[in-house]
């Protein structure tokens, strides 16, 4: 049994290491984390998971970018710890968070992934929408809290400066 929790600052380095542990250290290379440098994460939306004994078992963060005139949330890195694969954490972290960020007014959410596996989450494939380079553009999906929110959202994705929504 893994008990869902806010981020908190403690958690930072542990959560960096669990990153780490999943994506490898080179992870700070991929064209997400050029959105990232330098930008707070979404701190209510940012979570982890943790059993009964305190041991971190996966971990999800959010950050603020922009498509022209219009925010969205980057969500990444999640990661489960591989000893916790088939627990159930992902799509608890997922679904948690999603609902907190629809709760809170966040109209879309952007994502780097696979399509089979996000699409169980309502994401789907966006045309229009640019990531920094290198990135696939199959792999670059969005999910609508409203209806209608990635109608007419094209572009490329920029780092968020500025005050939030």
């Amino acid at each position: 049994m893994f008990t869902l929790s806010r981020e908190t600052p403690e958690d930072w380095w542990e959560v960096e290491a669990l990153f780490d542990t999943c994506f490898l250290p080179g992870r700070q290379l991929l064209s997400s984390y050029q959105l990232r440098d330098g930008v707070e994460p979404v701190s209510e939306l940012c979570y982890v998971a943790r059993d009964p004994m305190g041991i971190l078992g996966g971990a999800i963060r959010y950050w603020p970018v922009r498509i022209g005139p219009h925010w969205s949330l980057l969500l990444g890195p999640i990661a489960v710890h591989p000893v916790s694969h088939g627990a159930g954490l992902g799509s608890a972290l997922m679904r948690q968070s999603l609902a907190d960020a629809s709760d809170a007014g966040w109209e879309r959410v952007l994502l780097v992934g696979d399509l089979p596996y996000y699409h169980r989450f309502g994401f789907r494939k966006l045309d229009g929408v640019e990531m920094p380079p290198p990135t696939n553009p199959d792999r670059v999906l969005g999910l609508a809290l409203v209806p209608g929110a990635w109608d007419g959202v094209s572009g490329k994705v920029q780092k968020a400066n500025g005050t939030l929504p």
